[in-house]
């Protein structure tokens, strides 16, 4: 999956000598926690909400609320801005850019192409819904987690199996460091009828080390919210 296919695209951005207050209302105004910062029009920087409010004078000075405005009003945000923010080209992958963001702490990505022009913002929230397509969760609702042997043409022996049943591959994860030595863990999501599904489980325990860990179904209908009921 490639960045450009989930990011955000309308980002507002300000200009490096674009003053702390006005930057403070855009940020309030349009709910955002962060702001690309350019620079001849190439990115220069970011400020986040937290830069502002460092930024911004106590409550407690001994400054009255006129001489503050005007403080704010003279600072620029290249003065609060950081200058080392970091940023990804739109083709690189999703996956890429999950690694980076954990690696360094961070809920957002600039987005460059290959001018190095900002074209997008790429969230949490963004690489979220990549991984939510990618399951197939919204499609199918049984998975199954598989240890088979680590050998070619052990994945496509059960979808040989499922073939059988007229069952879809929604998606197919495999992970070579949870599984038992020369074997590998695949957690595969399909979509098939349910009376299938016990001789589905045997026609799989019946292959030479194969062993199903587990069988979920997740049920969508009442998912946990926030809003009252």
């Amino acid at each position: 999956m490639l960045i450009k296919d989930w990011m955000a695209t309308a980002v507002l951005t300000v200009d490096a000598n674009t003053s702390v207050m006005r930057a403070n209302r855009i940020m309030k105004e349009n709910n955002i926690r962060r702001l690309p910062v350019l620079s001849q029009g190439k990115l220069a920087g970011v400020v986040t909400d937290r830069d502002l409010k460092e930024a911004s004078p106590s409550s407690t000075s001994d400054i009255d609320i006129h001489e503050m405005n005007y403080l704010l009003s003279e600072m620029k945000i290249k003065d609060v801005m950081t200058d080392k923010c970091i940023s990804l080209h739109q083709d690189d992958t999703l996956e890429k850019a999950a690694l980076v963001m954990l690696k360094e702490k961070i809920s957002g990505i600039m987005i460059l192409d290959d001018e190095n022009n900002l074209v997008g913002l790429l969230s949490e929230t963004d690489i979220l819904r990549g991984f939510i397509h990618a399951t197939g969760i919204q499609d199918g609702a049984n998975q199954y987690v598989i240890d088979m042997p680590d050998a070619r043409g052990s994945v496509t022996r059960v979808i040989d199996i499922l073939r059988n049943y007229n069952a879809q591959v929604l998606s197919i994860l495999t992970s070579f460091n949870d599984g038992p030595t020369n074997q590998k863990r695949v957690a595969i999501r399909i979509s098939i009828d349910e009376d299938k599904l016990s001789d589905f489980e045997k026609d799989i325990s019946a292959l030479e080390n194969y062993h199903i860990i587990s069988h979920n179904k997740d049920e969508l209908q009442n998912l946990p919210s926030k809003q009252k009921k």
